[in-house]
């Protein structure tokens, strides 16, 4: 008999563990494989999470580069006299950011000590550092960059609903809706997985878009409405006196559901459409079709981008959204109503669990009795204690150093110097720290003045919950083993705790314990999160919040039959037209604009650190109508020295037709000497603390092309 052959030994397939995407709030779901030692992690798209279904951007396609970048932080560092920054244990450093906190609250008080978070931070994370702000330093100055982004959405849904969740429906329902408004948000390249529910709503129905840019997405549309910059707020006012006008309106839902209509009835209908026209140079005719589309049909929706709301006019935009769709009777319905698209990954549940300033966990109210008593009891302190409403993101910022009174600012997963407006300000802010600690995993333009560094885990390597656009509550998953060296935002927080005399109050780092902390504190508010917990989450791929018990299966869809007020009705509110806070004029005779590219993510800080990333998109271009190019004697490929009142950036240039004859528009995701945000203003919207990033006048001229940037010219 002839010998067998050995069978063939093989090493076994890795086993996939599902988590999610580091990048924005549609949260895609991910298969990441490799094991501790591989010279790579594998990523690849969930095909069985219901919100992207197998797709990703290019972003989430290398977001593995990350977990194995040779630039990674794995040691604490220390700024040394000669301004060196030198490795050091955790135990030096933790008592360093310790000793120096101790000792500006006993010279200048709590009040001088700060925190800036991230909407990049887990739901756990972004709760235990709202708790440490307001408990370990006794200080009301927290915010985080979600106050750059959905804040005036945000604020916008409160008013008129009684309660803000990004989508109140499932992303689902955007493929069933009969007319789609998307409003300033280029989802083609933001969120690009978003497409195929757009796409699914194009098969029976109608697609508009309102951008002054030809985007992607405008491409794609069935009316493109291309107004000018900063005239939002007008264009959905005149969309509704179109509506009373053309008796579009939906009388009996108005009656039973809502209030405040005939005030708001008789301030549109002050102002004439050809006046809108006129503002916003969107014709009459393309007013018309739009609002007899969305009332035509039994569904639609209007979805809102950063476009509309990045301006100091942004919450009144979002109410004149919310007052059209409910003068239609839209909102509450099958696939119908208002949403708005939040862009960062947490950026829901990063402002409902305690890190904006006005806010404590549950959506509660700082300035509510009874909303700080509930925190207090769970929190074991006297209400008294807790420190009042602090400042908003920008004016936070604005108030470091001497002159503003915070010497010491904490900053968890967030670029500041690069992603606030009027960014050369910023800049000179926080070199005047007596203290700046910066927790992340790579350095970036904010540590560069860094006094410590302390490095921490990426998003594959612990568990923790997000919130995405939806308001469904999912769970990342740890895929990998962290690197040694860095830890946990949360065991920072309960290290330093510990060390300020607070450790009892932060007993636990450990994710799941701090969750369920976080619903216990959330329990009757109305973002209750106390229905959910880790293994509930695991078995339904996300559970949507308000689930106030563990037998409640969550809510999809708010406002079907009442909204978040003690009548149950939603609120009309009364808004008018107001310009920019600065337009063109003779000085500066140009409007700018910013946006993205869909290589690279908010201030780039990991996505610039992506050799596939860069190499499709190495530096920002300005984009530049061909009538302007010609008038500046600039074309593809060459320099256009932008100047505003706040400073100047040389930037490599597009010519396009995409873009309006008066307007210039550039990406912000790069910065130093690129940064789009040196030009922006910093104007804030009375309501929310908005800054103005997406209108501000500037002049431009074509200079030599700096050696820095590239020169092919190429597209967005």
């Amino acid at each position: 008999m002839l010998p067998q052959p050995l069978p063939t030994l093989r090493a076994p397939d890795p086993i996939a563990t599902r988590t999610h995407c580091p990048y924005c709030a549609f949260q895609c779901g991910m298969l990441v494989t490799g094991t501790d030692g591989e010279p790579r992690t594998e990523v690849k798209a969930d095909p069985e999470f219901p919100v992207n279904r197998g797709q990703m951007c290019i972003k989430g396609f290398t977001a593995g580069d990350l977990i194995d970048h040779p630039a990674r932080l794995t040691a604490p560092k220390l700024r040394a006299r000669d301004g060196r920054m030198v490795p050091v244990s955790w135990d030096a450093a933790l008592d360093f950011v310790a000793e120096r906190l101790l000792r500006l609250r006993a010279v200048h008080g709590p009040a001088a000590l700060a925190a800036f978070g991230s909407g990049a931070l887990t739901n756990e994370k972004a709760y235990l550092l709202g708790k440490f702000v307001r408990v370990a330093l006794g200080s009301p100055n927290i915010d985080y960059n979600g106050r750059y982004c959905m804040a005036s959405a945000a604020a916008g849904q409160n008013k008129a609903f009684g309660v803000d969740r990004g989508l109140p429906f499932p992303i689902e329902d955007i493929a069933r809706t009969k007319v789609l408004l998307l409003w300033g948000g280029n989802c083609a390249l933001t969120m690009p997985p978003l497409m195929q529910w757009i796409s699914e709503q194009q098969s029976g129905g109608k697609l508009i878009v309102v951008d002054p840019r030809r985007t992607e997405t405008a491409r794609l549309a069935d009316l493109h409405l291309q107004l000018t910059p900063g005239s939002d707020l007008a264009l959905a006012c005149g969309l509704l006196h179109l509506a009373i006008d053309e008796r579009l309106c939906d009388l009996d839902y108005i009656a039973s559901r809502t209030q405040g209509f005939d005030e708001v009835r008789r301030a549109v209908m002050q102002v004439h459409p050809a006046h809108v026209e006129r503002l916003t140079g969107v014709s009459i005719d393309d007013q018309l079709r739009t609002v007899r589309l969305l009332a035509a049909e039994e569904s639609g929706m209007l979805l809102s981008g950063r476009g509309p709301e990045q301006q100091s006019k942004g919450v009144d935009t979002v109410l004149a959204f919310t007052n059209l769709m409910l003068a239609l009777g839209k909102v509450g319905k099958p696939a119908s109503g208002y949403g708005c698209l939040t862009g960062q990954g947490n950026g829901q549940g990063g402002r409902e669990h305690g890190q904006k300033a006005d806010q404590l966990p549950g959506y509660r109210m700082i300035e509510n009795p009874e909303d700080r008593e509930a925190l207090a009891r769970v929190w074991g302190i006297d209400r008294a204690t807790l420190p009042g409403k602090g400042k908003s993101a920008y004016e936070l910022l604005d108030a470091l150093g001497p002159e503003g009174g915070i010497r010491a600012l904490l900053v968890f997963g967030s670029n500041v110097a690069v992603a606030s407006p009027n960014a050369r300000n910023i800049e000179r802010k926080l070199a005047s720290l007596d203290l700046l600690v910066v927790c992340d995993a790579f350095e970036n333009e904010t540590s560069a003045t860094a006094h410590a560094i302390l490095p921490v885990l990426q998003w594959a390597e612990e568990a923790g919950t997000m919130t995405n656009l939806e308001g469904r509550v999912i769970l990342r998953q740890p895929a990998r083993a962290a690197p040694a060296g860095a830890r946990s935002d949360l065991e920072i927080l309960c290290a330093l705790a510990e060390r300020l005399g607070h450790g009892e109050r932060f007993p636990s780092s450990t994710p799941e314990v701090v969750f369920d902390e976080l619903r216990r504190a959330t329990a009757g508010g109305r973002a209750d999160y106390s229905g959910i917990t880790y293994d509930k989450i695991r078995r339904a791929q996300g559970i949507f919040w308000p689930c106030p018990s563990e037998d409640h299966p969550g809510t999809p869809r708010l406002f079907e039959e009442r909204f978040q007020f003690p009548d149950g009705r939603a609120r009309f509110h009364v808004v008018r037209h107001r310009p920019a806070a600065e337009l063109p004029d003779a000085a500066y005779p140009l409007y700018f604009t910013t946006g993205r590219y869909k290589e690279h993510y908010n201030s780039g800080a990991q996505t610039r650190r992506v050799s596939a990333l860069v190499d499709a998109q190495p530096a920002p271009r300005v984009q530049v109508h061909p009538r302007l190019a010609s008038d500046l004697g600039v074309a593809s490929g060459g320099a256009l020295l932008v100047e505003s009142r706040r400073g100047s950036v040389t930037f490599g240039v597009e010519v396009s037709a995409d873009v309006r004859t008066d307007t210039l528009f550039a990406p912000f995701h790069w910065g130093g000497k690129l940064s789009a945000n040196i030009l922006t203003n910093p104007a804030l919207d009375p309501q929310s603390r908005m800054p103005e990033f997406k209108v501000c006048a500037v002049r431009a001229r074509a200079v030599a092309l700096p050696p820095s940037l590239p020169g092919d010219g190429g597209t967005a």
